[in-house]
């Protein structure tokens, strides 16, 4: 008997008493960000434990990518994210320039914001952090076609930062600076922060000529880990 492919098992694992709150919670309602997206009530845990029991079996194949292909082309949010977790786990040991351009050409279906934070910097900032051109990360959040790709371009810099490397970060935040969406500030924000924690001086000295002029929700995301009494002065 055949194996169970991994969009299969996602597909047996739905629980659609789940589905009303996953859809609240990832904004698909009319004019929302994820407008239109559907679900099939599966946490991320589960998602995470079907993954475990797949991806051995997807890089051992030699060609996991028509599998891949299947679900990250699927309507479901759930099994989208199956395939990007599948494919961070298959890049680690496969052929990375073949996982990231498998990516690259699949970002209209990177579209929402934990689709983007669980994939793009364990993939792209991996794969870019060895002294590769990081002006891919700039096109994409001054160019990107959507808040998602734009997302991308600063969500990966998160590799570099944990490796002491923030001044992409910093650039990046430049070009985010006065993005008009609330998914940007805070994901400029949540960077900032992650760059304070490694180096507080250097967060203080890209704040200081900007915070004044900086979106309230990327400063607070910036300052959340400031002495209390730093951080009221930031806000006041």
């Amino acid at each position: 008997m055949p194996e169970t492919s991994l969009y299969d098992a996602m597909l047996a694992a739905a629980d659609p008493s789940q589905v009303p709150g996953l859809s609240r919670f990832f904004k698909t309602g009319p004019g929302q960000y994820g407008e239109g997206d559907k679900f099939l009530g599966i946490k991320v845990p589960v998602t995470r434990a079907i993954v475990k029991a797949h991806w051995k079996r997807l890089a051992a194949s030699g060609d996991p990518f028509p599998e891949l292909e299947r679900c990250i082309g699927s309507e479901y949010h759930e099994v989208r994210l199956a395939a990007l977790l599948t494919l961070v786990e298959i890049f680690a040991r496969a052929d990375k320039d073949k996982c990231i351009r498998f990516y690259l050409s699949h970002t209209d279906r990177i579209n929402n914001w934990d689709l983007v934070d669980l994939s793009c910097y364990p993939l792209l900032g991996e794969w870019l952090l060895p002294q590769k051109d990081r002006s891919l990360l700039y096109d994409l959040a001054r160019s990107g076609k959507t808040i998602w790709e734009q997302r991308i371009g600063i969500v990966s810099t998160m590799t570099f930062v944990r490796h002491g490397e923030l001044q992409d970060t910093f650039a990046i935040a430049d070009i985010l600076l006065h993005h008009p969406h609330d998914l940007i500030h805070k994901a400029v924000g949540w960077l900032l922060r992650e760059a304070g924690k490694r180096n507080q001086e250097a967060l203080e000295a890209y704040l200081l000529p900007r915070y004044r002029h900086m979106p309230r929700t990327m400063l607070r995301y910036a300052i959340e880990k400031f002495p209390e009494p730093l951080r009221r002065l930031y806000l006041n």
